[in-house]
């Protein structure tokens, strides 16, 4: 017998070769069932997202084939001019459904939700846009952990409190200093929406921003170029498909924002381009009228119409968001 082999009298402890491997076991058993977990989650996830859009479908199928409904608000009277007001004063397009003869006209709702959009990403992507840059690209660190929480802290307020300070403060303000005829209008509503997609747009720009490799930095500085234009001829493009998603993350956001709008637009369904005047948005809309709703009326159903279109739009903006984000890196990787 070769006395090299070490035994348990020699003194050497034996390999626990079967503890070893019931613990390799185990750890593989944990990691099979997060990952199933964390797959149900998601699924679940989807599966009520997916619920939702059924139920209010279902609600909303009735336009269709109910014989009141049709007469009462068909898709010709939802989206082409009809003959309301009078010859001197003709109005194509109103939105009126509590009245002697019922108006659904939904473009002025569209016009209106699509000029408040507009307005706050007019106001609110450029300076979430900067304020991610200069957290990226310039700040100190110490200022970096300052700023980064201060404006992520802004996604924690209450819309409800930021429509009641734009009824109360901004529209005040805005009308002193502009002179605008209507004290609540598209640009009130706008502003204090701006407040509410700022974190999202500044946290996706600045997470795409700081996830430029650092060597299109140091080239870039290594040719003597200035910190200031390799910030923005350099990181800036690079960075462009995360700020193209936060864009479009933004612009969902404020499409479907209801208490902002609610509070600080006036809620008029006027057919203008003005942006001056007031509006009433596709939210605004579901959310004052759906509590007084004669149930399973005509106007029930197009409010659930209208839930369901607001879903597919920011359904498919996002898909199309998407689609070109992923263009766009295509393109900045040369293919």
């Amino acid at each position: 017998m070769n006395s090299n082999v070490p035994t348990a009298s020699s003194g050497f402890a034996v390999a626990p070769t079967n503890t070893l491997s019931s613990g390799l076991t185990g750890e593989r058993l944990k990691d099979f069932l997060f990952g199933k977990f964390i797959l149900l989650n998601a699924a679940l996830a989807i599966s009520i997202i997916f619920l939702i859009f059924i139920y209010v479908g279902k609600e909303a199928i009735p336009l269709f084939y109910d014989v009141e409904s049709r007469k009462e608000a068909s898709l010709h009277r939802l989206f082409a001019p009809q003959n309301y007001g009078s010859p001197d004063m003709p109005l194509p397009f109103v939105w009126q459904p509590v009245s002697e003869v019922p108006k659904y006209s939904v473009l002025p709702l569209f016009l209106g939700t699509l000029k408040v959009t507009i307005v706050a990403l007019l106001f609110g992507a450029p300076l979430a846009i900067a304020a991610a840059l200069y957290t990226a690209e310039f700040a100190s660190h110490r200022v970096r952990e300052i700023i980064k929480p201060a404006v992520e802290l802004l996604a924690g307020i209450p819309s409800v409190v930021l429509g009641f300070l734009a009824l109360l403060v901004l529209a005040s303000w805005l009308q002193d200093i502009f002179g605008f005829d209507y004290r609540l209008n598209a640009i009130n509503a706008g502003v204090a929406m701006a407040l509410a997609i700022i974190p999202i747009i500044y946290t996706v720009s600045e997470d795409a921003l700081t996830s430029v490799p650092r060597t299109y930095r140091e080239a870039s500085l290594a040719l003597g170029v200035p910190l200031w234009k390799t910030a923005w001829s350099v990181v800036l493009p690079a960075a462009t498909p995360g700020i193209f998603a936060a864009l479009i993350l933004g612009f969902g956001r404020a499409m479907g924002e209801t208490m902002v709008v609610l509070m600080a637009s006036g809620n008029a369904a006027i057919t203008s381009l003005k942006l001056t005047d007031s509006v009433r948005t596709i939210s605004a809309t579901i959310a004052a009228e759906l509590g007084e709703v004669v149930f399973q009326s005509p106007h029930y159903y197009v409010l659930f119409f209208l839930g369901a279109m607001l879903f597919v739009l920011t359904f498919l903006l996002n898909m199309i968001g998407e689609y070109l984000v992923g263009k766009l890196k295509l393109k900045l990787m040369g293919r």
